[in-house]
């Protein structure tokens, strides 16, 4: 697969040649150095940018031929994305985030069920509590209940500790990977943490918008 994007300075080349299969349940890291194309291409697994050429195959699904809606609904039903910025919505509490898409997909214990993931990740006392009343290590751990409600297939995770200290980051990665083993899901994380990568069943290496097939044989 490839994409490119059409900036002021003309054509701009992201991802080139891109062919990677993710197995069902595996835990794939996606690590390289700044501007490699690693959330690129997590944006492609997740239907949240469209390849300019070749095909994305997700759970035997083609999101190339998708429309947007299309798209929207398939993320709704399969897919967990936790971004390093959280996106939460300001105006909700913790519960009620966490309860939206679940809200949106029709689920009837949406609130139950919401409740349930905040209390996997140590929040039930802070349900109730808006975004700007929590850090940021525990605003990471509503994203991630929120991403985890659902019950996705596949869960997508952009640098989750990028934006924490230590001691908050290393607990996110439990959490992860904790909710991964819940739900059995497959994940598939962008990091640049070395022993975020280390704990993944398989590494790829990106560089220059290519999968670096050096750093890959060197495994």
């Amino acid at each position: 697969m490839c994409l490119s994007l059409d900036g002021n300075a003309g054509r701009v080349d992201i991802l080139d040649a891109i062919t990677l299969d993710v197995q069902r349940g595996q835990t794939l890291g996606l690590v390289g150095p700044s501007g490699s194309g690693k959330s690129s291409l997590l944006m492609l697994m997740g239907g949240l940018e469209r390849a300019s050429a070749g095909r994305v195959q997700v759970l035997g699904q083609d999101l190339t031929a998708m429309t947007e809606d299309q798209l929207a609904r398939f993320r709704r039903g399969h897919l967990g994305v936790v971004f390093q910025s959280f996106h939460l919505i300001p105006t909700l509490t913790a519960h009620e985030n966490v309860a939206t898409p679940l809200e949106l997909a029709g689920v009837p214990d949406a609130m139950d069920r919401a409740m349930d993931e905040l209390r996997a990740v140590g929040l039930e006392a802070r349900a109730g509590h808006y975004p700007a009343q929590m850090s940021g290590g525990e605003q990471q751990r509503v994203a991630l209940a929120r991403a985890a409600a659902p019950r996705p297939e596949l869960l997508l995770a952009d640098e989750p500790t990028g934006n924490l200290d230590g001691t908050n980051g290393a607990a996110i990665m439990d959490m992860l990977f904790g909710l991964r083993d819940r739900h059995g899901a497959t994940l598939v994380l962008v990091t640049h943490a070395p022993d975020l990568a280390a704990r993944c069943d398989r590494v790829v290496h990106l560089r220059d918008g290519r999968i670096d097939t050096a750093a890959e044989a060197a495994q």
